[in-house]
């Protein structure tokens, strides 16, 4: 073991991460699952598509890049110039794949067998980027292709509508793969660029999860880029617009081809602190979130059983650095009387709170819903590189969850379910013959 490799030890969940500072600034965890057949890992950069500002490394003025060139980047690191890295990993009968949110790239692997040429093959494909003109051209046309599908998708369109009534300027409200028109104006100079800005060692992390000795995986990460001559580098200056607390629109309604109605209501949020205290809000918001209109709530079941809602309706919390928001809906035959029906019973449920007997069903459920989550590695290393950069650990997780008041709950329902925190959006089937009508209020 070496002497700088942390071991964080969490005796209730029997589970042990390993950690190492690499001198590039990169940061390897390692979560030990022994006995399990599959092994994950991933590389992940802390860069997303609302990272569309910034200062490049060596720079004074800052540079803004098109839209959706996070994603543009993610798709084209896997074309090397010596052959299709998908095709790499299958000859070694490894699945691979990558993610690109709002606020983070995430390149990641699953095998059972060839665990070490994998991990190599996953570290040098992401530190070695190829782009040329044309390549960069044929990609433009695949990603456009798919801005124009996603387009068409009605699911996408409440959401898109529903961000665009939250934010004012965040570039959250603009869709990860940017547009048609912003995509044509990336070429290999900017993605190189972000390359270089984004995913240097110092702004990225390593996770492993499997049956795998971590002083042999952190080393083999620690060889690999260590002979590649980083230097330390301190984090990216990043530049966000200025958004105010207040919606942007409360309403956002359009028509398009569907045979149900479909309803989101928002809750916009006010972002926390990285760290625990972004870890504890979420956790209380999620908690207040299952009381309000989880299945088990009086709310779900009479809207339920009036037929205003189904089994697509669902909910969430969004809290990341920078942004937070709440999210609820589905379809439903009547999305206007279920908007009222909604806000009217989340507004019982802010002036009466959540009552102990509640707060605790829900808490303990919460507590054996994660620890069960822990019997898959892919989760796992999924969700511990989200938290990572987000300031906590995956397994901060249980303790918080293990401390959280009813207090705490109530506070945060009162605080961010406000009425006027909220805004709508529904898409509503198009009416035969008559053209689409534009997003927009109404």
């Amino acid at each position: 073991m070496s002497a700088d490799m942390e071991r964080l030890t969490y005796e209730r969940l029997r589970e042990t991460m390993y950690r190492e500072h690499l001198p590039s600034g990169l940061t390897v965890e390692v979560v030990p699952k022994p006995g399990y057949h599959k092994r994950y890992a991933t590389f992940a950069a802390r860069y997303g598509s609302v990272d569309n500002c910034f200062v490049p490394p060596g720079a004074r003025e800052e540079t803004r890049v098109p839209d959706g060139i996070a994603h543009f980047l993610e798709h084209k690191m896997f074309e090397q110039a010596d052959g299709n890295v998908f095709d790499r990993f299958a000859a070694l009968g490894a699945s691979v794949n990558a993610a690109t949110t709002y606020t983070s790239t995430t390149y990641l692997f699953s095998t059972s067998d060839h665990f070490n040429e994998c991990l190599e093959l996953l570290l040098n494909f992401v530190q070695q980027p190829w782009f040329t003109p044309e390549s960069v051209r044929k990609e433009q046309g695949i990603i456009a292709q798919e801005i124009r599908m996603y387009e068409d998708n009605p699911e996408w369109r409440l959401q898109d509508n529903l961000m665009k009534a939250l934010y004012h300027r965040h570039p959250v409200r603009i869709d990860i793969a940017g547009t048609v028109e912003s995509i044509q104006e990336i070429d290999p100079d900017v993605l190189y660029l972000c390359h270089r800005t984004f995913y240097h060692p110092a702004n990225m992390v390593v996770l492993v999860v499997g049956d795998v000795r971590p002083e042999e995986v952190i080393a083999q990460v620690s060889d690999n880029v260590g002979r590649r001559g980083y230097e330390p580098r301190p984090a990216v200056v990043r530049r966000y617009p200025d958004e105010p607390p207040t919606l942007h629109e409360q309403r956002r309604a359009e028509r398009l081809r569907v045979s149900l109605p479909l309803l989101a209501l928002g809750f916009k949020d006010q972002p926390a602190a990285p760290g625990r205290e972004l870890l504890e809000r979420a956790t209380a918001i999620e908690i207040a979130l299952r009381a309000i209109v989880g299945r088990s709530s009086d709310l779900y079941n009479r809207l339920y059983d009036q037929g205003l809602l189904d089994d697509s309706f669902g909910a969430s919390y969004t809290g990341e650095v920078g942004y937070a928001h709440v999210i609820m809906g589905g379809e439903t035959r009547e999305p206007e009387r279920l908007a009222d029906a909604l806000r009217a019973g989340i507004e019982q449920a802010r002036e009466r709170g959540v009552s102990a007997e509640d707060f605790e069903r829900l808490r303990r459920a919460a507590l054996g819903s994660f620890i069960a989550a822990l019997q898959s590695p892919e989760l796992i290393a999924h969700q511990a590189t989200a938290d990572f950069f987000r300031g906590f650990e995956l397994f901060d997780r249980y303790d918080v969850l293990k401390a959280l008041t009813l207090d705490q709950v109530n506070v945060r329902l009162r605080e961010v379910f406000a009425p006027e925190k909220c805004a709508v959006s529904i898409i509503q089937p198009k009416q035969s013959g008559s053209p689409e009508a534009p997003a927009g209020r109404s």
